[in-house]
């Protein structure tokens, strides 16, 4: 099954090594995204899986209401508690570790 291409603007979440962001997930979305990669030797667009986040507006009151994931292995990790019925009920803190392309996230949930 294709997945949809998410329409911008987009919001990436960033987060420095060791940073964390608390979030409830009001909604979400599965789709792709087309980057255009800067370093050397890189093809001049890619398309990548995105995982859109929908947040209540207290948690982001600037922009869009949502954060676009693009770590593969983070969206890998929320995808099963996205999944269940209950996960609107639930907070996900997240917490990167070391810096791209290496970097890696820890999910906690409440």
């Amino acid at each position: 099954m294709a997945l949809p291409e998410l329409p911008g603007p987009y919001e990436i979440l960033e987060l420095r090594d060791g940073e964390s962001v608390t979030l409830k997930i009001r909604d979400w979305r599965l789709g792709i995204m087309r980057i255009r990669p800067r370093f050397a030797g890189a093809p001049p667009e890619k398309v990548i899986k995105v995982l859109r986040l929908y947040v209540p507006r207290e948690t982001k009151p600037v922009g869009p209401d949502y954060w676009d994931v693009t770590s593969q292995t983070l969206i890998y990790q929320l995808l099963p508690f996205l999944q269940a019925p209950d996960f609107r009920a639930k907070s996900f803190r997240i917490t990167a570790f070391g810096v791209a392309p290496r970097k890696r996230f820890t999910v906690e949930v409440e």
